[in-house]
C-alpha cells in the first residue's frame, strides 16, 4: 500500500533535463581573463556612470582601442577620448530621463581598420544589472553580442 510519501521516476523527463545550464562566469572572473575591460572608475563617473562600467573584448576593440600606429596610418586620436565617447554617448539614453536596465545607445567612431579617416556609426547595447555580489553594474557590448 502506497502511503503518498514514496519519490517514484518520472520517465517521461530525461536524465538530462534534470542538469542546470552552466551559469555565466562570474564578472570578476570574465574580467581576469580578458573577456570583459573593466573601465576606469574615474573617467566612468566623469560620464555620469555611478556604477562601475565594463566593455566586452570586441566592443572595446571596435570602439575604444587605438595605438600611435593607429594616429599615424589613419588619424590622430587616443583611447582615452575614444573610451570618453563610449561613456557619454552610452550615458545620453538615459540622462534626465526614467532609468532603464537595458538600451542602446549609438554613436560615430573611425574604424580600426589601417586606412579608414572618416566616423562610422556604431551601434552599442548596454545593460545595468546585477553583478558577483549583487550590486548594480554597468556592461557595454556591441549589438550583435546579445
Amino acid at each position: 500500500m502506497d502511503s503518498g510519501n514514496s519519490i517514484t521516476r518520472d520517465l517521461s523527463v530525461s536524465e538530462d533535463a534534470m542538469r542546470s545550464i552552466p551559469a555565466a562566469p562570474p564578472r570578476a572572473q570574465a574580467i581576469a581573463d580578458g573577456e570583459l575591460v573593466a573601465v576606469e572608475r574615474g573617467i566612468a563617473s566623469e560620464a555620469g556612470w555611478k556604477a562601475p562600467v565594463a566593455m566586452t573584448r570586441a566592443a572595446w576593440d571596435d570602439c575604444v582601442a587605438w595605438s600611435d600606429e593607429d594616429s599615424n596610418r589613419q588619424c590622430p586620436q587616443d583611447e582615452t577620448g575614444r573610451l570618453w565617447d563610449v561613456l557619454w554617448m552610452t550615458m545620453a539614453p538615459i540622462r534626465g530621463r526614467q532609468f532603464r536596465t537595458e538600451f542602446y545607445a549609438e554613436l560615430y567612431r573611425v574604424p580600426r581598420d589601417g586606412h579608414t579617416i572618416a566616423a562610422e556609426l556604431v551601434r552599442l547595447h548596454c545593460t545595468i544589472g546585477p553583478g558577483d555580489e549583487g550590486e548594480a553594474v554597468v556592461t557595454i557590448r556591441q549589438a550583435d553580442e546579445v
